[in-house]
């Protein structure tokens, strides 16, 4: 596994913890919108921040970080044929909880992490409509299965969607909120424009904007909200 970016305190990346924050390489989409750009691509020139020192930290502030979340790029790409989950065992050895963020093009990944019980929190993107999702992944059948996973799991999980504007419209929160309908937490994050971004192509949307979806989406999604 490269891990290629570590912060070693948040309080904003795993609901409830205190948590350390590990960031993987590489990914299988290309959101024109991706934050961690220089994570995507050029993988090959980055300096990988060994699982060790990951681990000794969290050894170090153990009873003060409680959490570890993995993100990315797409960390599932560096478990099921192409790891065995040792890191995610390893934390877990140390009594810290480990939240997982996913695109969710992987389900076979994400069903064997929850199943071997390495998992205590996922947070799954949803780009879009599934009427428009191959505009970022055309095996849109992954993404229905990998949501079934979740919701049918015993693991407390969220879905979020990144919003920009000129991407993002109220059919697609609408066929959205058919889609997940449910009472399982919902966030809609406004896309802001930074020197990562992969192709800095759209706009911040307002607040108006946001607060629009947030009310077409409500009647499906109860609990969908406004995050950042």
């Amino acid at each position: 596994m490269i891990i290629a970016g570590f912060q070693k305190t948040t309080l904003l990346d795993y609901p409830g913890q205190t948590a350390s924050l590990i960031f993987t390489a590489g990914c299988n989409m290309r959101c024109p919108y991706c934050q961690n750009g220089e994570l995507v691509e050029n993988i090959s020139g980055i300096e990988p921040i060994p699982e060790e020192e990951v681990l000794e930290h969290l050894k170090k502030r153990k009873g003060l970080i409680t959490g570890l979340c993995i993100s990315g790029g797409e960390p599932t790409l560096w478990f099921g044929d192409r790891g065995d989950g040792s890191f995610i065992k390893a934390v877990k050895a140390l009594g810290i909880n480990v939240k997982l963020d996913t695109n969710g093009t992987n389900p076979a990944v994400l069903s064997e992490l929850i199943s071997e019980g390495l998992l205590d929190y996922v947070a799954m993107d949803i780009k879009t409509s599934l009427e428009k999702y191959d505009m970022f992944f055309k095996d849109v059948e992954k993404i229905e299965e990998s949501v079934k996973i979740l919701m049918t799991s015993h693991i407390p999980f969220e879905f979020r969607t990144t919003v920009c504007d000129g991407l993002f419209t109220e059919d697609d929160a609408k066929r959205i909120a058919k889609w997940i309908r449910g009472d399982e937490p919902y966030f809609l994050q406004p896309y802001r424009e930074t020197e990562t971004v992969l192709n800095p192509i759209y706009k911040t949307p307002s607040k108006e904007m946001m607060e629009r979806y947030v009310e077409i989406m409500r009647s499906d999604l109860p609990k969908v909200k406004i995050r950042g």
